[in-house]
């Protein structure tokens, strides 16, 4: 699926919490958003999910589907929901269930059978550690770890053509951390979903990531391709305070076209100047 979000602006009070003119994430990215603390990450992937209405402008998911080429807009009808799956907090935990009957509910509502959804688990049986399942225990009296393998299984029972994950690292040990990387990085590839998380981790967000969007106030300041060259150190640059040519990567992202493939990245923000550098 490939998903646009256009002339999004949203504010709390006198404060721009968001506000972007043309974002394009294409099927099969795996988009990494990173920024500080009110940068405006989850705030974007609330109104993406229509958890959180925009003071202006829309998210749309477009792809095929079957036969079908679809164009849904988010906050304009439900159809979307089939294809998408997300784990935001523990709000999308419903804690007084344990994780099988969790997992089995989320089966029911998708429409897939208990068996299914067995099948389905298997992939995460490393993930989970022998922590989560036929612990005899309800979900919020797992640890927060727990509680977030949980969630982010959940949002990929019903194998989803759009994943949003924010924040999938925390409260999860080491051996988890590179666990879910692996899933998701397996996942993206075998079935070409696109994926967006956002993360205070820059290792693992680096690591696996086709892209990486870099937010500041609410605007798109950079958004790189993976093999751009100087995409670490500009990334620890920029946290740790120091002045970034907020031109070149976002400027060579737009231009960029894979020949075979025929795509084109568009990120446009706020502030962000055009620039127009010869394709090769």
């Amino acid at each position: 699926m490939d998903l646009t979000v256009s002339n999004v602006k949203k504010t709390f009070g006198t404060t721009v919490a968001l506000d972007i003119n043309t974002f394009v994430i294409h099927s099969g990215d795996l988009l990494g958003l990173v920024g500080n603390n009110g940068a405006g990450k989850t705030t974007l992937f609330r109104i993406i999910l229509d958890l959180l209405k925009p003071d202006s402008g829309e998210a749309v998911m477009s792809g095929k589907v079957g036969e079908e080429m679809v164009s849904y807009a988010t906050s304009k009808c439900e159809d979307w929901k089939d294809y998408t799956g997300a784990y935001i907090d523990n709000g999308f935990l419903i804690d007084y269930l344990t994780p099988e009957e969790y997992f089995y509910f989320i089966g029911k509502v998708c429409g897939i059978d208990r068996s299914v959804v067995d099948e389905r688990l298997l992939r995460f049986e490393h993930f989970m550690n022998g922590e989560v399942l036929n612990q005899n225990k309800l979900i919020r009296d797992l640890s927060a770890g727990n509680q977030q393998k949980v969630g982010i299984i959940g949002a990929m029972i019903n194998n989803p053509q759009l994943l949003i994950l924010d924040e999938p690292f925390n409260f999860l040990d080491p051996s988890s951390q590179i666990a879910i990387k692996y899933i998701l990085e397996q996942y993206n590839k075998e079935t070409g979903a696109t994926i967006l998380i956002s993360s205070h981790n820059l290792t693992h967000t680096i690591d696996i990531c086709s892209r990486i969007t870099l937010l500041e106030h609410g605007v798109i300041l950079k958004d790189y391709s993976k093999e751009y060259a100087n995409l670490t150190a500009e990334i620890d640059a920029y946290f740790r305070g120091e002045a970034i040519d907020t031109q070149t990567a976002s400027s060579e992202i737009k231009s960029l076209e894979i020949h075979e493939t025929s795509t084109v990245y568009v990120v446009e923000g706020q502030h962000t100047e055009e620039h127009q550098i010869p394709t090769t």
